[in-house]
């Protein structure tokens, strides 16, 4: 009986150290699938992000006598799909889609209706106690990136540009005076389209960001029956989030 129980063990002993074996075997076998995966997973690797945007707002080619009060702010945010062109992933275009808020306070007095609008610089401030525009837009970017980036890290160096495509869905002018208090929803003379180039550079999540206006803000706004041509310059900070 204690001859047949030692056979037994050894038997038992050889299985156990067969199977490790071949366990062994199979895991070396995995290690080039987990390398494929690896190169799997660099070739999707993409940077596609939400933004968000936060502006001082300058109006150009302001007509004589025009002036922004107070601070004007713009905010914006949205998403953006990457398209890289390299094999390093470093280049690349992007699209999506966004929207914006921005706000003017100025001395530029709005009065009339919405059909019909008129315009009138206001003078110093204490002719007025608030003066103000403000814009909703749809915005499609297009833009071409560079980065050091790479599918391990997320802290990286870029400069992203292009330009951005904008529609105007909501427009609102305040002036508020001694004679009282005039409020013109969607003005019909704001161009509903508007495009302009701009620019983000910097490292990680915070950037810096600039746009500018191509074309002009209104479509035949006139002061003294001159024409004014006013643009958008917009500088400030924004964040990427993956």
């Amino acid at each position: 009986m204690s001859l047949f129980f030692n056979l037994f063990q050894k038997k038992l002993f050889f299985s156990t150290m067969l199977i490790l074996s071949f366990f062994s075997v199979l895991g070396q076998e995995d290690k080039p699938l987990n390398d494929t995966n690896d190169v799997k997973i660099d070739s999707l690797y993409r940077e596609d992000q939400f933004y968000f945007v936060f502006t001082y707002n300058s109006l150009q080619q302001k007509p004589a006598g025009l002036n922004q009060q107070k601070f004007s702010i713009g905010l914006s945010g949205g998403f953006l799909r990457d398209m890289p062109i390299n094999k390093t992933r470093t280049k690349a275009f992007a699209t999506g889609f966004g929207l914006s808020y921005n706000n003017y306070n100025n001395n530029l007095g709005i009065s009339g209706t919405a059909e019909n609008p008129t315009y009138t610089i206001l003078g110093s401030q204490s002719n007025f106690d608030k003066n103000k525009f403000t814009q909703l837009l749809i915005d499609v970017p297009l833009e071409f990136r560079w980065r050091t980036s790479t599918y391990q890290s997320y802290k990286f160096w870029r400069i992203y540009g292009g330009m951005k495509f904008s529609y105007l869905a909501y427009s609102k002018s305040v002036l508020q005076n001694s004679d009282g208090r005039v409020v013109i929803n969607n003005n019909t003379d704001f161009d509903k389209f508007l495009y302009g180039l701009y620019l983000s550079a910097g490292y990680n999540t915070l950037n810096v960001y600039a746009y500018y206006g191509l074309n002009p803000i209104f479509k035949s706004a006139a002061i003294d029956g001159v024409k004014t041509d006013m643009k958008f310059l917009n500088i400030g900070v924004i964040f990427y989030i993956l």
